[in-house]
């Protein structure tokens, strides 16, 4: 099936099946609103497990088991929306996921395997195994505002799929086309939100897409890719950890956050957040390195202008509870 169809397909099965459990996420997943979530009405969550399946579903009979060694971690965050699970628990997931996905990796194993002796080997492999979990952690961390993951995401994992440097990964066309099914359900104002089932299991498939890529400098490419997103959450980590801020509590000093509380809307934050990753994306396959790395400074100049200029100052917040996790308050 051509890629076109493929996605299409996905697209409308992803958005039929949201249309038909919409209902059951209303009455089991409600996200209640409170003084510190971005939106202000009951709004199910946990819509992710739909255009996960569905991506997974979809890559199999394509050659691609990627995708689907990502559901049990899709499961887990379907039970974290229910009910709020401990961190080991959530963390032996992650961590039990990133071990699958370096296990299909051919560019992982030869790495972790080509140390002078098996001292060099495992610390390589431990190290993409937290490089892996701490993927999976920022695209988490960027889940707060209404479209702002399933945009850029779709954009970045159709990065991956296109054929650049003579490779592509066509098997994460139906996961592009799910996600575009679920737009239109999360896009602002959102009538349901991923959850962390969608969040994580993305996180996990963009890492495992690195991982498929025919190489490093290819992985390099791609990783920039998703600048927007992964550039604000690491960045907004470091300054906490800079001021002294217990990083395990909910917060909302993200720039995606700042900018919505200085009067942006979710949609302008988001729109602003997925054209940035596309622009990246057409930098990387019309231009290579030279336009990336362009584009990419470029990109992270009109972020420190945005950060310094237009949101709500960079401040500590109020202590809260570690147990209240609402969406985006990480």
């Amino acid at each position: 099936m051509a890629p076109l169809l493929l996605t299409t397909a996905a697209a409308l099965l992803s958005w039929a099946l949201l249309a038909l459990l919409l209902p059951q996420l209303r009455r089991r997943l409600p996200d209640q609103p409170n003084a510190r979530s971005s939106h202000r009405r009951i709004t199910p969550r946990g819509g992710g497990v739909v255009f996960a399946l569905v991506g997974a579903a979809f890559a199999l009979p394509l050659g691609s088991a990627m995708p689907a060694l990502c559901l049990p971690l899709a499961g887990v965050g379907l039970l974290d929306d229910r009910r709020s699970l401990s961190p080991a628990l959530r963390l032996a997931a992650q961590l039990a996921t990133a071990l699958a996905l370096l296990a299909v990796s051919p560019r992982a194993l030869a790495l972790a395997g080509g140390g002078s002796g098996a001292g060099p080997g495992l610390l390589l492999a431990a190290l993409l195994v937290l490089a892996v979990v701490a993927l999976i952690n920022l695209t988490n961390f960027m889940d707060g505002l209404d479209g702002l993951v399933a945009g850029c995401l779709a954009v970045a994992l159709a990065a991956a799929a296109m054929p650049s440097s003579g490779a592509g990964q066509p098997a994460l066309w139906p996961l592009v086309g799910a996600l575009l099914g679920f737009l239109p359900w999360n896009w602002s104002p959102a009538r349901l939100f991923m959850g962390d089932a969608g969040s994580t299991f993305l996180g996990a498939v963009f890492a495992g897409a690195l991982l498929q890529c025919p190489g490093w400098r290819e992985a390099l490419a791609l990783l920039l890719v998703a600048t927007p997103l992964l550039a604000d959450s690491t960045l907004c980590l470091l300054r906490r950890l800079r001021a002294g801020q217990p990083v395990w509590q909910a917060h909302r000093l993200h720039l995606y956050q700042r900018l919505q509380q200085a009067g942006w809307s979710h949609a302008r934050v988001a729109g602003l957040y997925t054209a940035a990753t596309a622009a990246l994306a057409l930098a990387r396959f019309v231009g290579g390195w030279p336009a990336l790395l362009a584009a990419n400074a470029a990109v992270l100049l009109f972020g420190v202008l945005l950060d310094r200029r237009v949101a709500v100052p960079f401040a500590a917040p109020p202590t809260v509870s570690a147990t209240s996790r609402p969406p985006g308050w990480r």
